[in-house]
């Protein structure tokens, strides 16, 4: 029971870093000492298995199924899982509520968080070789071009949802880098917040007696989210594995570029929610994008010894 509880405590924690952007729960689970169970858990898991569920009506597939639960230590990320989920759905709430009723400022606590995220990792990296430098104007360019775009020239249809899901779930694996940071720069972050919310909402009133159709949109967002992510977890995840053991340099060479070319979206939301021009309303985003990079900062100072 108190390892249980340690897991869900340490998903807890994920899920509360992966929440916001700028910080990663990968780098959570390297600091809480389960990144390697975890990595291990999820590549124990093909997608090729998901056809054992077609025989579990036989003892044999059942067996099968069973071995494959232990293989992949699934009471270990199921308790992981929910303490994720916990976070999310917490944390979902209060930045739906930051996001709508003071957009400048917490665009500054992002652009502070994802900024000195972005000045810690650059450290691990050399972009002093041609390419190597290459590597970084590519990332940097593609992200702010990406974090430019308006919403609607993207747009969030389920398509679109499905494939931030995967995109987004690679973080997971990538101590460095948020899957919060990613839905930003595709412009999904502040749409599935508020659906989160939304379907949060809905499942408490369909609880209470509501109805089914008010929970029916924002459901089918979150669900395909989750589809997303799960095969993004099966499959693109071990991709970027692969790239990050293969080419480690250029690979976060590349991601950590991303980072900084995604300071455009929450600079262009500070730039169009406040007068900047008056000290006023430019002191409080000052504060908070010093308060974002100032907890990097120190996260980074105590946890000094870590390689990511």
């Amino acid at each position: 029971m108190r390892s249980s509880l340690s897991v869900y405590l340490k998903g807890f924690l994920m899920g509360a870093a992966d929440t916001v952007p700028g910080v990663s729960g990968g780098t959570i689970a390297l600091i809480t000492g389960i990144y390697e169970r975890l990595i291990t858990a999820i590549t124990a898991v093909d997608p090729a298995d998901l056809r054992l569920l077609f025989g579990l009506h036989t003892a044999e597939g059942r067996t099968d199924f069973r071995d494959l639960l232990l293989r992949a230590d699934a009471v270990f990320l199921v308790t992981l899982g929910l303490g994720i989920a916990t976070a999310v759905l917490t944390l979902s709430r209060v930045l739906d509520h930051t996001l709508e009723r003071f957009p400048a400022i917490t665009a500054a606590f992002f652009f502070g968080l994802i900024g000195a995220s972005a000045v810690v990792l650059y450290s691990e990296v050399d972009v002093q070789s041609p390419r190597r430098l290459a590597v970084a104007v590519t990332g940097i360019v593609l992200a702010a071009a990406l974090s430019s775009l308006p919403e609607s020239a993207v747009g969030s249809s389920l398509p679109v949802v499905f494939l931030a899901g995967g995109i987004a779930v690679c973080a997971m694996i990538l101590p460095g880098i948020s899957g919060s940071f990613l839905l930003l720069v595709l412009n999904q972050y502040e749409y599935m917040i508020s659906n989160l919310t939304a379907f949060v909402d809905g499942v408490i009133a369909l609880a209470r007696g509501g109805e089914v159709p008010a929970l029916a949109e924002s459901g089918a967002v979150v669900v395909t989210f989750c589809s997303g992510a799960l095969l993004g977890l099966l499959t693109m995840a071990r991709v970027v594995k692969w790239a990050f053991e293969e080419f480690r340099a250029g690979t976060l060479t590349f991601l950590v570029s991303l980072m900084v070319g995604g300071l455009v979206k929450p600079l262009s939301t500070i730039s169009a929610e406040a007068d900047v021009g008056s000290v006023s309303a430019l002191a409080p985003i000052v504060l908070f994008a010093l308060i974002g990079g100032g907890l990097v900062l120190a996260a980074d100072a105590v946890t000094d010894d870590i390689d990511y």
